[in-house]
């Protein structure tokens, strides 16, 4: 079992972060979008300093979106606005965010709303022989909630880094972070990463 948690990184993505993105949950308010971008980016320096595995999970889906679950509010949505469509700008990684070049750094892309629904995540979590799970991205209320609350169904010790997360609405953010915290440490970079130190 690895002693070290593994770091998952939610839509750090164009289309959700850039300021010509087409979805920018929660992030067009410049100053939020730089705090967001600037804890993200210390959580992300702080698991490489630390030799943490981490995994990015990307949503993206064809260009004609018939990989899309047809009856979700929030894909209808994104479909309208023609985002994170497969081989385009707005589904690569921001480039402040993005993974490196490093055996330690995987990509997983799903197309549902949990990163777990569809994808290698479990399998490669495995491989990794991870016990703690640290969860950051975008937004708090979707794809992180969904993500945390399957992760914690599969037996894993959860941290949310609250300042590295963002929804649309700062109430349903604040939701989300009290819903996880019944199922999850909520907390931030800082504490996060000075935890492991001490540990």
């Amino acid at each position: 079992m690895s002693s070290k948690p593994v770091l998952l990184a939610l839509h750090y993505q164009n289309d959700v972060l850039h300021p010509d993105g087409k979805i920018r949950v929660g992030l067009t308010d410049d100053s939020k979008r730089t705090a967001l971008i600037q804890a993200a980016g210390r959580l992300l320096a702080g698991a490489r300093e630390r030799d943490w595995p981490i995994v990015f999970v990307r949503i993206a889906f064809r260009p004609d979106y018939a990989n899309m679950p047809a009856h979700m509010p929030i894909f209808q949505k994104t479909r309208e606005l023609g985002a994170v469509p497969e081989g385009q700008w707005g589904s690569d990684f921001y480039p402040e965010l993005a993974p490196r070049e490093s055996p330690n750094e995987l990509v997983v892309t799903h197309t549902a709303i949990s990163s777990f629904y569809g994808t290698p995540l479990s399998q490669l979590l495995n491989m990794l022989q991870a016990h703690e799970l640290v969860v950051s991205g975008v937004a708090t209320h979707s794809v992180v909630e969904s993500t945390v609350r399957d992760a914690a169904d599969r037996g894993y010790l959860v941290r949310v880094a609250a300042d590295a997360c963002a929804a649309a609405d700062p109430a349903a953010h604040q939701a989300a972070l009290n819903s996880m915290a019944l199922i999850a440490d909520v907390s931030d970079v800082q504490t996060i990463l000075s935890r492991q130190e001490l540990s």
